[in-house]
């Protein structure tokens, strides 16, 4: 992509309440998009985004999804595409969980698991197909700093967000050529009102830095985007630093 006429018309946001996901709506609206889609669980949060967005000048349509209903996705997602090509698909959903409760608690543990990765293969499979049926679009995945290395403080949500972004990796690659581009987004801790009592380590990003950064790789055609950028470096030096040393940091 090389300018705003390149950018998307018309997008999907698979997680229609998240912050993130809102946030880049909301950029690609400003720039070109004027169809949106935002899937989710019916709710309050989920109209009140979507009267949000429709007041920036969008035609916005909700529908129901749910990641831990794999067995739904197909039908629920197909109908979208069925009223008409989707130029950008943002997979935007997923829990952080809670790491001591889900230690104690395996089936806590597993819908975590459940959700942020077999959901995301499963909606990832179908508008992957639908995308390449149509000749054309981005698939734009937001994994996680987490999924480079596991961490004591996150290793439950880090394992199911690096097996989220392998998938992604080679997706990509499988559809290298076709005429749809795969796009992993990698974040910081990303500070939103949901975590906003929450510590966190440096560097903290924010959905609109994420949002930023999505349009840029987007206009660049990029298969990887660090927010920040100085991430990748850091995340290089920790990927290989000795286990005994890395289990001794603060992270």
């Amino acid at each position: 992509m090389k300018d705003a006429s390149d950018l998307p018309r018309s997008m999907l946001v698979l997680g229609g309440t998240s912050e993130i996901a809102l946030a880049t709506a909301r950029r690609m609206i400003a720039r070109r998009t004027r169809t949106v889609w935002l899937a989710g669980r019916p709710s309050p949060g989920l109209d009140a985004a979507a009267d949000h967005l429709r007041g920036l000048g969008a035609e916005v349509r909700t529908v129901a999804f749910d990641a831990l209903d794999p067995a739904s996705h197909e039908s629920t997602l197909g109908k979208v595409f069925a009223e008409g090509d989707i130029d950008l698909v943002l997979l935007a959903f997923g829990t952080p969980g809670d790491q001591a409760h889900d230690e104690r608690d395996p089936q806590a543990a597993v819908r975590v698991a459940q959700t942020n990765y077999i959901g995301a293969v499963s909606s990832g499979l179908v508008c992957a197909s639908a995308l390449q049926s149509q000749g054309h679009g981005s698939l734009v995945v937001l994994s996680s700093v987490a999924a480079e290395r596991a961490r004591r403080v996150d290793f439950i949500f880090g394992s199911s967000k690096a097996g989220l972004d392998t998938f992604a990796q080679g997706l990509g690659d499988a559809l290298y050529g076709t005429g749809v581009h795969v796009m992993v987004v990698r974040p910081g801790f990303v500070r939103t009102r949901r975590n906003a009592g929450l510590p966190s380590a440096p560097p903290v990003t924010t959905p609109e830095a994420v949002a930023t950064a999505v349009e840029l790789g987007l206009r660049r055609g990029s298969e990887t985007v660090w927010v920040p950028g100085a991430l990748r470096l850091v995340s290089t030096a920790l990927r290989h630093l000795p286990r005994a040393l890395f289990r001794r940091l603060p992270l």
